[in-house]
């Protein structure tokens, strides 16, 4: 893999598109000071990621951007590309030229660029470390820093030795280790915390859930007891609900035959028999007797009078000597008798009101005619003409009264004969009626017996009622206690017959039986089901199983991570002594090379430094008091050994200042060349050395160009000499960098 091109645009003084294309092994890139050369290393570092403005030179982003001049326009932008030939795939990426780019503007805003595409900071970090390069590596040195190798302390010597050699990254891992170390063992401590948290609940949440076990099982047997119940009450209900249902339509039934027959009956009673024809003709036939029998017994007592007239006429006529008594004779007595016995004979047998009232009337009529007759006075003077006259006249008006009478006895006879046709026929009908009201009593009565005995079914159904409704009700209240299950009660065997023959009083006791049970069960469930009670349970029992499974990945992952951090610190070591030695035999070759002999080699120091501790450091907090107590830590570090030929110099310290030079020069190369980078820029490494020591770094740098690709930015004339391209870098008077170029192949090929 090869550097093919740099494109610089708007960064620093490189205010136009500036391209060096970097086809030799070494390309060299001079002029003067102040004309830009240094900015192209900084170009490299600032495409290649670096962060720190510092070791570009810039205190803000803007700085970095071509800040314009007298003449020229500052630019909003800078942005630098670098172009790799890939087609080794050094780059583990399938193309043959890999592009990167970033360009940053002056809101501070940074994009990066992978062969045209958007793409992270981080993706171009990893596809650079994948090839041992990066913004900040060892393969960057520039003006000064060559010297900083050896001024720098031995800890921090070994930190640029393991960067140099590729081990920078066993630190990121054991680092990154560390951090997920931290990470898992914090996340530890959590998880403890939460199981220590969720214990006290989960023990709460345990007798809950004994609690809730009792209650099911309660409910089991509250189900099962149900479930007997449920199926006898049910087998009661159906039954009951026949037996009554029916009862009551044969009873409706009865009521029905029995309220048509009484109907039947009534209507043969006659209800209106005194307003029946019969009853009216014998009511009119009676009345019309009752007047002729008066007629009659007016005429008879007229005839009476009449007979005692004639009789008193025909004594008095007769008689001797005036009679002063007044005497009745036994024939009128006997007759007024005989009336009023046969008049009270009928009235006896009669119903007829109207018709004994008129019979009592009559014989006080008779009885006060018979009283006017025996009161009235008698002379006692001889017959006369006159009297003679007047009692032929009495005789004739008592032989047609009798012709009367007569005709009037003919006439109640009728009539008698009459009323007792009609008599027989009323009492025909009486005899039916009788019979029918005592069919129409007996149907009255079986239908209020029916009625009664319909009203105890309706009562019953009523009563019966509410026991479906209990039934319905009790059905709902467990199948919220059991739930659903308790529908299985229709699947249940009982003996019916044994069900049914049963007391009452037996089903009544399992009732009270299940609310002693539902009444316990809701004491312990408190009104609810559970469900939530257990599945909290089980959710806590569940994360603190989760907490418990974590906790024991995160200690197996723990020691996994403390394995690896110290297979990485053993592979780390492993790795540093390694490349230490190849480090010192290229350092003595490049030493020897450069001194004309000599030996220096790195050396692995220990230094032990003072740790304060943390009561110290509290004291120190509170107000002070001296340190009694301290620790010790050991750091390990690079020490460089030299020693120069035809001189007593064993240590850096005795070095001078071109010395110190050539021993950094020897250093980096010879820690270039353990690792080699793809390609390697030096800004102005030579600056310090004479022209004998100039060569001797131009033959280094010959040596490097075998392993990697060269970049330099010197004044040397002998680094100069072994550059393939020549970059030559100017500046006007409008502050912009300019760019011209010399290929030596070109040149030569051109002069001959």
């Amino acid at each position: 893999m090869r550097v093919k091109s740099l494109e610089i645009s708007g960064f620093k003084s490189f205010a136009k598109k500036s391209t060096f294309e970097f086809g030799a092994d070494i390309s060299a890139i001079v002029g003067p000071n102040g004309s830009g050369k240094s900015n192209v290393a900084e170009a490299l570092r600032f495409v290649l990621g670096e962060q720190s403005l510092k070791s570009m030179r810039g205190k803000r982003t803007e700085d970095l951007i071509f800040n314009g001049s007298k003449s020229a326009e500052r630019q909003n932008r800078a942005k630098v590309t670098i172009n790799f030939d890939n087609r080794d795939r050094t780059f583990p990426v399938d193309f043959d030229e890999v592009s990167i780019a970033r360009e940053i503007h002056r809101d501070a805003s940074s994009e990066y660029f992978l062969n045209g595409s958007s793409v992270r900071l981080k993706d171009v970090i990893e596809l650079l470390a994948s090839v041992h390069i990066g913004a900040s590596g060892h393969h960057i040195i520039s003006q000064g820093e060559a010297d900083r190798i050896l001024n720098s302390s031995a800890k921090d010597r070994r930190a640029m030795i393991e960067d140099a050699l590729g081990l920078k990254i066993y630190h990121w891992k054991i680092l990154e280790s560390e951090k997920k170390l931290l990470k898992t063992e914090e996340n530890m401590r959590q998880s403890e915390s939460l199981r220590r948290e969720i214990a006290p609940h989960i023990k709460f949440l345990k007798k809950q859930v004994e609690k809730v076990e009792q209650a099911r099982t309660l409910r089991d047997e509250l189900g099962a007891m149900y479930g007997d119940y449920l199926k006898r009450e049910e087998t009661y209900i159906k039954h009951t609900r026949e037996k009554l249902h029916g009862e009551k339509e044969t009873l409706e039934r009865e009521l029905h035959v029995a309220n048509e027959a009484l109907a039947h009956a009534d209507s043969l009673r006659g209800v209106q028999t005194k307003e029946s024809a019969e009853v009216a003709e014998l009511v009119r036939v009676r009345a019309e007797t009752g007047a002729v029998r008066r007629e009659r017994d007016d005429l008879g007592r007229k005839i009476g009078r009449l007979e005692g007239m004639i009789e008193y006429e025909e004594r008095r006529m007769n008689a001797p000597v005036e009679q002063h008594e007044k005497v009745v004779s036994a024939e009128e007595a006997e007759n007024l008798a005989q009336n009023l016995y046969d008049e009270l004979g009928y009235a006896e047998g009669s119903e007829d009101y109207l018709y004994i009232k008129g019979v009592v009337s009559a014989m006080r009529g008779k009885v006060g005619k018979f009283l006017e007759h025996i009161r009235g006075e008698q002379g006692a003077q001889g017959p006369s003409e006159a009297a003679l006259k007047a009692l032929d006249d009495l005789r004739n008006e008592h032989k047609t009264l009798l012709g009367s009478q007569q005709n009037l006895e003919d006439l109640i006879m009728g009539f008698e004969k009459k009323m007792r046709e009609l008599e027989a026929m009323l009492e025909q009908k009486r005899t039916e009626t009788t019979d029918a009201e005592r069919a129409s009593f007996e149907f009255r009565a079986k239908k209020q017996e029916i009625t009664l005995r319909l009203g105890m079914v309706r009562e019953h159904i009523e009563n019966f009622a509410r026991d479906e409704v209990a039934f319905r009700e009790e059905l709902r209240e467990g199948g919220i206690l059991v739930g659903r299950s308790i529908l299985d009660y229709v699947n249940m065997a009982i003996e019916e017959e044994q069900a049914l023959a049963e007391p009452r009083a037996e089903q009544e006791s399992r009732r009270k039986k299940i609310e002693r049970t539902k009444i316990r069960l809701e004491d312990i469930m408190g009104g609810g089901s559970g469900e939530d009670i257990m599945k909290e349970y089980e959710e806590a029992v569940e994360r603190d199983a989760f907490l418990a499974r974590e906790l024991e990945d995160l200690k197996t992952s723990a020691e996994s991570l403390r394995d690896l951090m110290r297979g990485l610190e053993d592979e780390l070591g492993a790795q540093f002594k390694d490349g230490i030695k190849k480090i010192n035999k290229q350092f003595g070759e490049f030493f020897a090379l450069m001194f004309g002999g000599g030996t220096a080699s790195l050396e692995v120091a220990i230094e032990k430094k003072k740790k304060k501790s943390d009561t110290d450091i509290e004291r120190m907090l509170e107000g002070g008091e001296a340190m009694e107590a301290q620790e010790e830590e050991q750091e390990e570090g690079i020490e460089v050994a030299v020693s120069l030929p035809h001189k007593k110099i064993r240590g850096l310290q005795m070095l001078s200042g071109g010395e110190r030079a050539l021993t950094s020069i020897a250093l980096i190369f010879a820690v270039s060349q353990v690792n080699p980078p793809p390609f390697l820029v030096l800004d102005e490494t030579d600056a310090a050395l004479d022209e004998a020591n100039s060569k001797k770094y131009g033959d280094m740098v010959a040596t490097l160009a075998k392993y990697s690709q060269l970049i330099v930015i010197t004044h040397n004339r002998e680094t100069m000499s072994r550059a393939g391209i020549i970059y030559g870098v100017t500046m006007g008077s409008d502050a912009i960098s300019k760019l011209l170029s010399i290929k030596f192949e070109e040149a030569e090929a051109l002069a001959k």
